[in-house]
C-alpha cells in the first residue's frame, strides 16, 4: 500500500495519476476520493496509518470531476463519512454525469489530448451534505479556510489547513508534476488566473495538488513568484 507523509499530520495517497490526502488531527478527514473504484486503496491507506475506516468522518471535495469525486459515493457507503463541496459542483455530483468543457492551458495541448480528452464522464451520483461558499471556515482539524478557485471549473475549491505554517490543498488550479505549473486544461482559462492570483497572496508553508508532488517549504512564495503577474 502506498501513502507517503506529506508534513506530519498529512499524507497523499497517489491513486494512479491524481491525489487524495487524509488529514490525520483531531478528526480524520479525507481530501478527494480519486477515480471510480479507488475506495479500497484509500481504505487501506487510513488502516496503514493506524486507524480505522469508520475513523473517517469527513471528506472534503475539491471539485466534481470524476478523477476527485468519483469514489465519493462508496466511501460514504462504506464509512458513513458527511461530504462537502461547493454548490455548483455539488449539484453536478448529486447526478454523477459532469459535462465536457474542459480546454487546454497555453502549451499542454498535447497532453491533454493524451490524459484528458474531450468526452463527458459518469461516476455513481453522491450526495453532499454540507454546501461551502468562498471564505467559510471548518471548525475541524483545528480550521480549514475554504476558497473558491473557479477556472478548471465553476465550483472548484481549494482548503487552507491551520497547521505546520499553512497547508494548502489546491485542487486542480495549478500542478506540480514537472514543476510548478498550470493545470493540464481549463474550463475558463482567465477565471483560473485569478484564482491562481488569489491563491498567491495568502500565506501557507506546504502546497498539495491533485497532479504532481507537494512543495513542503516556501510553498506561497513559489507561487508569488510564479503566478502574481498573470
Amino acid at each position: 500500500m502506498s501513502v507517503e507523509q506529506v508534513v506530519p499530520g498529512v499524507f497523499a495517497i497517489p491513486l494512479g495519476g491524481v491525489n487524495a490526502f487524509l488529514i490525520d488531527s483531531d478528526d480524520l478527514i479525507l481530501v478527494d476520493t480519486g477515480i471510480p473504484n479507488s475506495a479500497g486503496t484509500i481504505l487501506e491507506a487510513v488502516q496503514a496509518i493506524g486507524k480505522k475506516s469508520s475513523d473517517l468522518r469527513h471528506i472534503l471535495v475539491t471539485h466534481c470531476h470524476p478523477d476527485h469525486a468519483g469514489s465519493l459515493a462508496e466511501l460514504k457507503k462504506l464509512t458513513g463519512a458527511s461530504a462537502y463541496m461547493h454548490p455548483l459542483d455539488a449539484a453536478i455530483t448529486r447526478t454523477g454525469k459532469v459535462a465536457p468543457d474542459l480546454k487546454p492551458a497555453p502549451g499542454m495541448d498535447d497532453l491533454f489530448r493524451q490524459f484528458i480528452g474531450l468526452g463527458s464522464a459518469e461516476y455513481d451520483p453522491a450526495e453532499i451534505e454540507h454546501e461551502l461558499h468562498d471564505g467559510d471556515e471548518l471548525s475541524i482539524a483545528g480550521g480549514i479556510q475554504v476558497i473558491h478557485v473557479p477556472g478548471h471549473c465553476a465550483g472548484q475549491l481549494a482548503f487552507l489547513w491551520r497547521a505546520s505554517g499553512g497547508v494548502l490543498f489546491a485542487a486542480d488550479t495549478a500542478s506540480n508534476m514537472m514543476g510548478l505549473s498550470y493545470s493540464l486544461g481549463y474550463a475558463d482559462f482567465e477565471e483560473a488566473k485569478c484564482s491562481l492570483r488569489k491563491l498567491a497572496a495568502l500565506d501557507f508553508a506546504v502546497a498539495c495538488f491533485g497532479h504532481g508532488q507537494a512543495i513542503v517549504e516556501g510553498a506561497s512564495l513559489r507561487f508569488r513568484q510564479k503566478w502574481n503577474e498573470l
